[in-house]
């Protein structure tokens, strides 16, 4: 388990916030694949939130099979962030994160994100008004917590500095992505800065976050730094499974058996089963023809059945593409609970 504040996750491996892909169904598909101790949503704008934007609701929305649920909201010191948050709260956040890495020139150099490592004590006291609206709104039950990059760049190394000091205003955990904002996704995570973060505070987690591609890789980056949880990003897109894979290692110390191609093709046809349920056909349509292909990565041989996917003009079609490549005859691997059993009304 891994305490964050009053707020207990079962397993120390998180979903990442990842902007354009950590939707609803996604997330629930990686909750009933198992071991995801929490999963949050995309980013949220602070203003957008505030005035009832149709996307921005539309990202902020979760339900009973997503929890618990949190919600990643950016802006800067100027943005009403201590208003949204509490509008978070009230809407199903079990979690409030502070989106201080994103990267990205729309959101770094103006709304949030990597700006926000620019100027530590503005944000520190921003993210010290975040935290006495949540906890003055939930008399302490909701937490709030950080997500931060290295630094700027290497000349700017300011990480294990401001998680100090957002602990010191009450944070109850930051998660640490290994890398300089500079950089983008490009180079590896370095941990052994991320492990100078842990050395850095007091008390609170240090989850780390790069590079998280294997299911081994969660319990050595435990072991390397020290972190007390995982957040696992891009690696989750082609295996949604990862976090059953990783959690069953770090329980066991034994690594579980890859899933079976027919179990693999079952949980494709359970994520257009989700987006079916929980956005519109072409929004549907353009998730599964780009993720189609990061699927098929760990599948060998099936580009028949991707380039039909790829093709497809509706989710019925992509059904029909992939149903006739499970072999009846051969056993769905039942360890990570793949199968019928996953689906939910």
């Amino acid at each position: 388990m891994l305490q964050i504040g009053a707020l207990t996750l079962q397993t120390p491996l998180l979903l990442a916030p990842m902007a354009g892909h950590c939707d609803l169904a996604f997330r629930i598909l990686c909750r009933e694949l198992g071991g995801v101790g929490l999963a949050s949503t995309d980013l949220l704008n602070s203003h957008a939130l505030l005035r009832g934007a149709k996307r921005s609701l539309e990202l902020a929305a979760t339900n009973e099979f997503d929890r618990p649920c949190g919600m990643q909201l950016y802006g800067n010191w100027s943005d009403p962030l201590p208003e949204a948050a509490v509008w978070a709260v009230d809407h199903g956040a079990q979690l409030i994160d502070i989106n201080m890495g994103c990267p990205v020139d729309k959101v770094a150099k103006k709304h949030g994100g990597s700006l926000l490592l620019c100027q530590v004590g503005d944000t520190v006291q921003l993210a010290g008004r975040i935290v006495n609206a949540v906890c003055k709104h939930t008399n302490g039950r909701v937490p709030v917590t950080a997500k931060i990059r290295l630094g700027w760049d290497p000349d700017r190394f300011v990480a294990p500095q401001l998680a100090r000091q957002l602990e010191d205003v009450g944070i109850a955990a930051v998660t640490v992505h290994g890398r300089f904002t500079c950089q983008m996704f490009s180079g590896e995570a370095d941990w052994n800065r991320i492990g100078e973060v842990v050395e850095a505070v007091k008390a609170i987690p240090i989850i780390g976050n790069g590079d998280i591609t294997e299911p081994h890789h969660p319990r050595d980056r435990m072991r390397q730094t020290g972190c007390s949880g995982i957040m696992i990003g891009r690696g989750s897109l082609r295996t949604p499974w990862m976090f059953s894979q990783a959690w069953h290692l770090l329980q066991t110390g034994t690594a579980s058996t890859e899933p079976s191609f027919n179990a693999k093709c079952r949980v494709i046809l359970r994520h257009i089963e989700l987006l079916e349920k929980y956005v519109s056909q072409a929004t549907a349509l353009d998730c599964m023809h780009k993720r189609i292909s990061w699927y098929g990565k760990t599948m060998g041989h099936c580009k028949p059945m991707k380039d039909a996917v790829r093709l497809a003009k509706s989710t019925l079609a992509m059904r029909d593409a992939i149903e006739p490549w499970i072999n009846k005859d051969r056993e769905v691997c039942p360890s990570l609970g793949f199968g019928p059993q996953l689906t939910h009304n």
